[in-house]
């Protein structure tokens, strides 16, 4: 009876023993899951602690819009030059559209032989008319005339696009302007006459462009007619660049005849907007 008891005991104290081991084991596997969980987890927290300062950091910092429109290479006169140019250029296109209004709604002008000879005479007579301020006014009622008969001849353009599907009207106006401004801006913050070297490329390109197109006329092809307009596109969206950087030059010597200088760029935008509108009415044309 002793020795079954001596037994029993050493029983119960090997199965409280194996029993606290257990305990012991599960209790330092959990403190070292606790431990690795906390090693773990605590590179991560500060990880995102300091993602969340950047972004503090950046959402509180103070932007300053105005420095986007500072042009410090540009001088004070230049930049008042500029406005009048392109405040000049704002009025050409108003009469544009009203032009191309008359041809295309209420049909009173059309747009043809006679348009362009008219736009060219304008032309003429506003570049042989001296920049004074005696002659501001001529010269600025010479200028809507040029652009009216302008926005006469693009009628033909705009007929054609209409037959098709009028929408592309607004959305070659939209692109031409996110690209006029886009060029604009470039040269005005490039660094000054960094764009003058492109004047020879781009008056050869025309040039090439010119003998294409009366190769066209006998030949007749499509697919050639299609790679001219897209070349004389990107050939025009230099001349932005070009144009702008060259007024800029020029008015930092003296030139500040903005009217004439309007003309340019008017010019660029009238002819990138033609591109634009008769590729996309033949892509349109294309699909359907």
């Amino acid at each position: 009876m002793r020795f079954r008891r001596k037994l029993s005991e050493r029983r119960s104290c090997s199965e409280t023993l194996t029993l606290h081991k257990d305990y012991s084991t599960k209790f330092l596997s959990s403190r070292m899951r606790i431990n690795i969980g906390l090693r773990r987890t605590k590179p991560t927290q500060e990880l995102t602690l300091y993602l969340n300062s950047v972004k503090m950091n950046v959402f509180d910092r103070n932007i300053n819009f105005d420095a986007l429109w500072k042009f410090s290479q540009i001088s004070r006169s230049t930049q008042q030059h500029l406005k009048n140019v392109y405040a000049s250029l704002s009025l050409c296109m108003l009469v544009a559209a009203a032009g191309a209004y008359v041809h295309v709604v209420t049909r009173l002008f059309q747009g043809g032989l006679l348009s362009v000879l008219g736009s060219l005479a304008m032309m003429m007579w506003l570049s042989m008319t001296p920049h004074s301020p005696e002659t501001e006014k001529k010269r600025l009622a010479i200028l809507s005339a040029f652009a009216f008969l302008t926005g006469v001849g693009l009628g033909p353009a705009m007929d054609y696009v209409i037959s098709i599907n009028p929408s592309i009207i607004i959305t070659a106006f939209l692109g031409t302007s996110v690209i006029f401004v886009c060029f604009t801006l470039s040269a005005l913050y490039a660094q000054r006459r960094s764009y003058l070297f492109l004047g020879g490329t781009l008056m050869s390109g025309l040039s090439i462009l010119l003998l294409v197109s009366v190769l066209n006329m006998f030949i007749g092809s499509m697919a050639l007619f299609k790679a001219h307009m897209y070349i004389a596109l990107v050939i025009m969206c230099g001349f932005v660049l070009f144009d702008t950087q060259l007024i800029i030059e020029k008015a930092e010597m003296g030139d500040k005849d903005y009217i004439w200088h309007c003309v340019d760029l008017f010019l660029d935008f009238v002819t990138i907007f033609r591109k634009l509108m008769v590729l996309l009415a033949m892509n349109e044309k294309v699909v359907f």
